[in-house]
């Protein structure tokens, strides 16, 4: 059911809402990135996504193909989504940190699907062998 959540960051400078179900699944991959931050997201389109405070608290990193925007909170380090243009995938997208969901509930999380990508070979498409570390 699609459902309006907001976010935040650690200390609370960046604050956002995301109009998204979890029901409809989440992903975790085994990329470089997402590895080493243990990363748990939810992507949606642009429009489901409005930042709503600290655009002036987030600093920004980009690597390899620069199509994503790893966004992060200056003061705490937290990264409460990414953004960015990936044709494969449809085109614009927020990746909203599923942990970062102020008023998710730990059922809600239990309940949620996880798909598994394998970024490490850019394979996105196919799940990797291992998956109980990411």
């Amino acid at each position: 059911m699609l459902k309006t959540y907001h976010g935040s960051c650690h200390c609370g400078a960046v604050k956002f809402e995301a109009d998204l179900d979890l029901a409809t699944g989440t992903g975790r991959c085994n990329c470089s990135i997402c590895t080493k931050r243990r990363a748990w997201g939810v992507t949606i389109k642009p429009d489901a996504f409005r930042l709503l405070q600290g655009a002036d608290s987030l600093s920004d990193y980009q690597f390899g193909t620069l199509s994503g925007h790893h966004r992060f909170c200056r003061t705490c380090g937290c990264a409460p989504f990414g953004d960015g243009h990936v044709e494969q995938i449809g085109g614009d997208f927020v990746s909203i940190a599923v942990n970062c969901l102020d008023e998710a509930t730990p059922q809600e999380l239990a309940d949620a699907p996880v798909n598994y990508a394998n970024g490490r070979d850019n394979l996105w498409w196919e799940k990797p062998a291992i998956t109980a570390y990411l």
